[in-house]
């Protein structure tokens, strides 16, 4: 427990057999953490018979595919099944070092913010840290473009490295998200649309073969996503359109 509150971290995981066992070592070696939900999304290697090993985890299986999108809105329904007040996603691909669970969770349990996001753009690391450029690029103009469009300053709207107070959870329509990757720019276009604010900290990453990354068919795709999500965002905002995501 930290400050009274129930930490629950939650991990999406899709074929991650290699990296899991260690992400989740690391995560419970913070000292804080209450509980790891770990969601294996119909993997086609070993990540279940990883997770089944791991003391303490609450395992979930879905017995098909629902995507990435999918995949979270199972992890923050059970956790707030659970009991969480603060719930940290960490991808299970070791990609994001769970060394910071502790600095966002007070964040958040302070009562300071509602969403923390760990950003790889912050501190100017993420080329040194494997990033490929043209993910950079990609990453850095689709920022531009969304700042522009919702009114924020966020250094990345891209990074799966998240925490949530409970309350936000509970009120986020996150359910009429898509399934797919574009549903974690939903979730911060909806947090904003709800007047949170959205704090961030400067987070090392690592690329490697192991950890997970979408093709660049696939980016494209989560691009021209993230850039729709903007733009409904400032129609609704202006009343011109109606939005599910964006409910009034």
């Amino acid at each position: 427990m930290f400050t009274d509150k129930k930490i629950v971290v939650v991990m999406p995981a899709y074929n991650a057999a290699q990296t899991l066992k260690k992400t989740y070592d690391e995560v419970m070696a913070q000292g804080i953490v209450s509980q790891v939900i770990v969601v294996d999304d119909a993997s086609n290697d070993e990540t279940i018979q990883v997770a089944k090993t791991l003391e303490h985890a609450t395992i979930y299986t879905h017995e098909q595919n629902k995507g990435y999108g999918g995949n979270q809105k199972t992890c923050y329904r059970l956790a707030l099944e659970n009991g969480a007040d603060i719930v940290i996603m960490v991808h299970p691909d070791y990609q994001y070092t769970p060394m910071l669970i502790p600095a966002m969770a007070s964040m958040i349990g302070n009562g300071l913010y509602h969403c923390v996001l760990g950003s790889r753009i912050l501190g100017g690391q993420s080329l040194k840290g494997g990033m490929p450029v043209w993910k950079y690029i990609a990453n850095r103009t689709l920022t531009f473009i969304e700042n522009a469009l919702i009114g924020a300053k966020l250094s990345e709207y891209h990074t799966g490295y998240r925490a949530f107070s409970r309350e936000l959870l509970e009120k986020l329509p996150f359910e009429n998200n898509s399934d797919d990757f574009v549903f974690d720019n939903q979730m911060l276009a909806q947090i904003l649309w709800l007047g949170y604010h959205i704090a961030e900290v400067s987070c090392p990453t690592k690329y490697f073969p192991e950890a997970s990354s979408i093709d660049f068919k696939r980016s494209v795709k989560y691009g021209f996503g993230c850039l729709s999500t903007a733009l409904k965002y400032r129609l609704a905002k202006m009343g011109v359109i109606k939005s599910r995501i964006f409910p009034l």
